[in-house]
């Protein structure tokens, strides 16, 4: 499948992003190669935090997170979903599915050989993340839930993803860093936003970003549906401590900690949260607070 990569000097002075780049192929299921991105930060031999970013961000959200992981001694991998950030970008929106998201995800775990994996994902990181705990929950510790959902198409989505989606569709212009603005309460700088659009220098680049929105199971047949069931039965079986943490903003996953709580049997007895003045991005609204009750979590449950 064709690929293209985003030039490096896109990325040339981003506010707060002073990390080193990491890189590793992976197989595309097609053939040929792929390269992902991916922060390493903190001491190799520790524990991994393992940052999951979703749509259409990368892990320039981590930026205000990834240093107080590191401080309280844990390492950091953040990586670039394909599609978004240093990793490569399909040219072709077709090629991007669900399945594959779980797969080079999967092989960034298995190349690096992260286990007692703490999993903050928010997004699509939870929608990919979610499915990697299930088929490999030996690699994990513990999970923290934030603004993210594993839906499987039997339940309607809302009406406020429904217009997400159409507007994913058909805005003219996908502008990545105001769409990640549009997501925040305390809104991102003219730098910012243009960090959130680094990656995508021009519509070319952006076919990953146009197609996420619509590969969110939202009918029971859907491709991915079965599979996000399979997730749930042995997520359910699980005792792997679980911690929501939810934006008082966040229209579209407002509800969904509660499915977590009841569902997930390590969910029981955390101290969940909704944290004020966060909206869908919450990583920007109050990322220090969120690496803070990460940590916290961590050092209970170890």
């Amino acid at each position: 499948m064709k690929a293209l990569r985003t030039p490096d000097d896109c990325f040339e002075g981003l506010k707060d992003y002073p990390f080193a780049p990491n890189y590793l192929e992976g197989d595309d299921t097609e053939g040929g190669t792929l390269r992902v991105h991916y922060v390493d930060e903190g001491p190799r031999d520790a524990a991994p935090v393992l940052a999951m970013h979703g749509e259409p961000s990368w892990s320039y959200l981590y930026r205000h997170m990834i240093p107080r992981f590191a401080a309280a001694g844990h390492r950091v991998i953040a990586p670039d979903l394909v599609g978004f950030g240093k990793s490569d970008k399909l040219a072709q929106r077709e090629d991007y599915t669900y399945a594959r998201h779980v797969f080079w995800m999967g092989e960034v775990l298995r190349q690096l050989d992260l286990t007692g994996i703490t999993l903050v994902c928010q997004d699509w990181g939870g929608l990919i993340g979610l499915r990697l705990w299930a088929e490999m929950p030996e690699r994990f510790a513990r999970v923290v839930v934030a603004n993210t959902a594993l839906p499987t198409g039997d339940q309607p989505l809302g009406e406020a993803f429904a217009l997400w989606r159409t507007f994913s569709q058909e805005v003219p212009d996908f502008n990545a860093g105001r769409i990640v603005y549009g997501g925040t309460v305390s809104k991102l700088s003219d730098e910012e936003v243009a960090a959130y659009n680094a990656p995508f220098p021009n519509d070319s680049y952006k076919a990953g970003a146009r197609q996420f929105p619509m590969l969110v199971p939202d009918r029971p047949g859907d491709p991915a549906a079965e599979p996000n069931r399979r997730a749930w039965q042995v997520i359910r079986g699980l005792d792997t401590p679980v911690l929501t943490a939810f934006g008082a903003e966040d229209k579209i996953m407002a509800g969904i900690d509660k499915v977590f709580q009841t569902l997930c049997p390590g969910a029981a007895g955390q101290p969940h949260v909704v944290l004020p003045g966060a909206g869908h991005f919450l990583q920007e609204d109050v990322g220090e607070a969120l690496a803070d009750l990460t940590n916290d979590f961590i050092a209970r449950t170890s």
